[in-house]
C-alpha cells in the first residue's frame, strides 16, 4: 500500500506505506483554528511508514487534552499537513484533505464533541468522543 499527498503549492510531499491507524473528526477547539471554523479529518499513520519531503515549519502548543503537541505546515503555502505528540511518538497524524486521494481514509470517530460549536454536524453513524478518546496503537 502506498499512500502519497503534500501541500498546495507542491513544496511539501509525503508517502506513507501502511495502513491507516484510524482516521477521525476532530472537533478540538486547536483543530477549529486550524480548519477556519470547522473541525478537521485527521488520518493517523506509524510514523516509521511515512516518508517527507521539502521544508516543514512547526508550532508546539498545549492540546486540549494537555498533552504537547506538534503542528507541521509548509513555509510557502501555509498548508497544515501533519501533528505529533510526545505521547505518542510513534504515530504521525496527517490532515486528510492533503491526501492526493482523501476517499481512501473515511472518519472512524469524532473526537472533542463537547468543544464544537452548537450548529456543527456529527455523522450519527460514528462514535462519538466528548473529548480525548482512549489511545490507539
Amino acid at each position: 500500500m502506498e499512500i502519497t499527498g503534500g501541500c498546495l503549492c507542491g513544496a511539501v510531499r509525503y508517502r506513507a506505506t501502511a495502513a491507516p491507524v484510524v482516521t477521525r473528526a476532530c472537533w478540538c477547539r486547536l483543530c477549529q483554528y486550524i480548519g477556519a471554523g470547522s473541525g478537521t479529518v485527521n488520518v493517523v499513520f506509524p510514523k516509521d511508514a511515512v516518508t517527507i519531503t521539502g521544508e516543514l515549519r512547526d508550532f508546539a502548543s498545549t492540546a486540549d487534552s494537555g498533552n504537547l503537541i506538534h503542528r507541521r505546515f509548509c513555509p510557502q503555502c501555509g498548508t497544515h499537513l501533519f501533528a505529533a505528540t510526545a505521547a505518542r511518538p510513534h504515530l504521525v497524524v496527517i490532515r486528510i484533505g492533503t491526501l492526493d486521494d482523501p476517499e481512501i481514509a473515511k472518519p472512524d470517530i469524532t473526537i472533542w464533541t463537547a468543544a464544537a460549536p452548537t450548529w456543527a454536524c456529527f455523522d450519527p453513524a460514528l462514535p462519538q468522543f466528548e473529548g480525548q478518546p482512549p489511545p490507539v496503537a
